[in-house]
C-alpha cells in the first residue's frame, strides 16, 4: 500500500476515474492492481466495465443502477479493506525474441542514439525484469517498464503507419509488444514468434497485469520452431 487516499474526477454522465497516486510506479501499480481484483470479486451491482491503467482505474456504470455517491463509498470501503488482502501470485513469463534486422529495423539507429553496440542493446534489453503494468493500445498489447536507464529511448519522430504482429519496441522507460499489425512509433527492435492474443483463449491475453517478464535471445531459423 503507498497510503495515497483515492482521487476521484468525473469522466461524463457514466464514467468515473479513479486515481490511486501521481507517479507510475510499482506500488502504485500494485494498489491498483489490488483494487481492480477486489472491485471484480464484489461484483457491484451497476458497475459495466473496470480499465485498470498505470496508476488509475476507469469504472464505468450505470447511473440508474448505482449513484455516484454509492460507487466512491464503495471504492472507499474496498481501498481500505484490501490492506489485508494478498493478491495473488503474479506469473513469470521468458518471452523470446529475434533481434535486428528485419524484425528489429531501429535497432541500430538505438545503438547509435546511446553510442553503444547493438550486442549491447541487447544484453540490457535482456538483462532485466519487466512488470506489465496495463494492456492496452490495442487487445493484448503490454506495456512494460521499466528499462533500463541507459536504454532510455526516445519514441520515433514519424510513426509507422504499420508495424508488424509481435515487434518489440521500446520508447522512454517503456517496452511493449505489438499483437497485432497495427501503426505504431515505438523503435523496434526485435520480434517474437509468440501470439500475445487470441480470442478464442481464456484469458485471451498472454500477459496480464501484474505479470512479471524476461525475454531472451534466439535466432532467425528458431522462429518456426516456436511458432509451432
Amino acid at each position: 500500500m503507498t497510503g495515497y487516499k483515492p482521487t476521484y474526477r468525473i469522466m461524463g454522465d457514466r464514467a468515473l476515474l479513479v486515481e490511486l497516486g501521481d507517479e507510475i510506479s510499482p506500488s502504485v501499480n500494485q494498489d491498483v492492481r489490488g483494487l481492480f481484483l477486489h472491485l471484480g470479486h464484489h461484483s457491484l451491482h451497476g458497475i459495466i466495465e473496470i480499465i485498470p491503467g498505470y496508476r488509475s482505474l476507469l469504472i464505468i456504470y450505470d447511473p440508474l443502477q448505482i449513484t455516484l455517491s454509492t460507487l466512491r463509498k464503495a471504492i472507499d470501503d474496498l481501498h481500505k479493506t484490501k490492506e489485508t488482502t494478498h493478491l495473488p501470485e503474479s506469473k513469470s513469463v521468458k518471452i523470446p525474441i529475434v533481434y535486428g534486422g528485419k524484425y528489429g529495423p531501429d535497432l541500430e539507429w538505438v545503438a547509435e542514439f546511446h553510442e553503444i553496440s547493438t550486442k549491447e542493446v541487447i544484453q540490457l534489453h535482456t538483462g532485466s525484469s519487466y512488470q506489465v503494468y496495463m494492456i492496452g493500445f490495442i487487445p493484448g498489447f503490454p506495456y512494460m517498464g521499466e528499462l533500463p536507464e541507459t536504454l532510455n529511448t526516445p519514441r520515433k519522430k514519424t510513426p509507422r503507419t504499420s508495424v508488424p504482429s509481435g515487434s518489440v519496441g521500446i520508447a522512454q522507460k517503456q517496452t511493449g509488444i505489438y499483437p497485432a499489425q497495427s501503426p505504431g512509433g515505438w523503435q523496434i527492435i526485435g520480434r517474437t514468434p509468440l501470439k500475445l492474443f487470441d480470442p478464442v483463449k481464456s484469458p485471451p491475453t498472454l500477459l496480464e497485469m501484474g505479470d512479471e517478464v524476461t525475454f531472451f535471445s534466439i535466432k532467425e531459423e528458431e522462429m518456426t520452431h516456436w511458432e509451432a
